[in-house]
């Protein structure tokens, strides 16, 4: 685009008012950006907001805490990691909640919440360019968005010695530099939570890559020539966190019940205790894709946080409501009494239809808040 024809279109858009807007119109608007050929082949796909609220209620992250995602897409689980944590702050600081999408100025301890403690990486470098404009739209100017293969961190020195990568990321990567468990190393690091929706169309099949996974091995014991990312993502991701870290990560059905998968499942359950599975309904993430997926929720052993237990509870639910039609369409609930009435939120927005959570003590309660119960009454560290 030349400058005179995005002069044109700043122009048209300046008067645009996108704070307080529903952030799936938002998201509407970052997906066009993403062509389609790009996410489809790699199998990445914005994860509904809905399905990114019920995983932060379900780990619900503190203000002291460092979280991460390692497949950021449009920053969905950063941004409402973001404003779970802020309205703690603006609880604790005795503030009125507004919409915490909006121009308002926050208090300090939001911005330095945001510019200390949440980190977001994505390999697609469109991604990270969208994910880091909503970003800084949402975080008062603050991100630690960064352009970063998290698969293969033995490269990501090449990267950070670049200087036109040095001049956008700076900040960010120094963030994450002081994370790291060892110095000179960017394979273990000391976050608190990760929340990811990693790609899981395609393999990978570099040798070079694959050789520094366990899980890069077959049941066998035996490298294979070619891996899913997915199963990759899973050993990647619990090395970015501390002992009694805890993750939420999206993932084909099939690893939870494919028999020649069971080496996956085995590796985790080694490695940390399995909070809860959630399976999502099949229309959740159409119309890209159909693939039935569930949320992992894990915490890693720790003596502490974390005691290793051999015999312990762990919380199933399946989403009943589809959230959308057939054709990927989002179906809203309508007022009762009034069929021809479509419910509204306190910002005005149309509420989706799913069964995840109470949507602001409009809807019933829903696996979130059963999950929460079933976390007090297990005592999990984080309730």
């Amino acid at each position: 685009m030349t400058a005179s024809h995005l002069a044109v279109c700043v122009a048209s858009l300046q008067d645009v008012k996108l704070f307080n807007s529903n952030l799936d119109v938002v998201d509407d608007a970052f997906e066009y950006l993403m062509s389609k050929s790009q996410k489809g082949e790699k199998g990445q796909y914005f994860t509904p907001r809905y399905v990114i609220d019920m995983c932060v209620k379900m780990l619900n992250p503190k203000e002291d805490e460092y979280m991460i995602d390692t497949a950021a897409g449009s920053c969905g689980f950063p941004v409402h990691t973001m404003f779970h944590v802020w309205k703690q702050i603006l609880d604790r600081l005795g503030i009125k909640q507004s919409h915490l999408f909006s121009s308002e100025k926050k208090p300090p301890e939001c911005e330095e919440y945001v510019r200390e403690h949440v980190f977001a990486i994505d390999f697609d470098t469109k991604a990270v360019r969208v994910a880091r404009t909503l970003n800084l739209i949402a975080g008062d100017g603050r991100t630690n968005v960064m352009h970063l293969n998290t698969l293969d961190y033995d490269r990501w020195d090449d990267f950070t010695k670049d200087e036109d990568w040095e001049d956008i990321y700076h900040d960010g990567w120094k963030g994450l530099r002081a994370l790291r468990k060892t110095r000179n190393q960017n394979r273990d690091f000391k976050f608190d939570i990760l929340m990811a929706n990693p790609p899981f169309a395609g393999d990978i099949k570099e040798s070079r890559i694959i050789s520094k996974y366990e899980l890069g091995k077959n049941s066998k014991g035996k490298y294979q020539n070619k891996v899913g990312r997915d199963i990759l993502f899973i050993e990647r991701n619990l090395s970015f966190l501390k002992d009694g870290g805890r993750m939420a990560i999206v993932l084909p059905q099939g690893r939870f019940s494919n028999a020649s998968d069971k080496y996956i499942r085995d590796y985790i359950a080694e490695r940390c205790r399995i909070l809860a599975v959630v399976g999502l309904h099949g229309n959740v993430f159409k119309p890209h894709t159909g693939t039935k997926t569930s949320v992992l929720f894990v915490q890693k052993w720790d003596d502490k946080l974390c005691p290793r237990k051999e015999d312990y509870p762990i919380f199933f639910a399946t989403m009943k409501e589809p959230s959308k039609d057939n054709s990927g369409e989002k179906i809203y609930r309508v007022v009762e009494g009034d069929e021809g009435a479509y419910m509204l939120d306190e910002h005005h927005h149309l509420v989706v239809k799913h069964d995840l959570y109470n949507h602001d003590g409009l809807t019933e309660d829903g696996i979130a808040e059963a999950f929460i119960e079933f976390a007090k009454k297990e005592k999990l560290s984080f309730f």
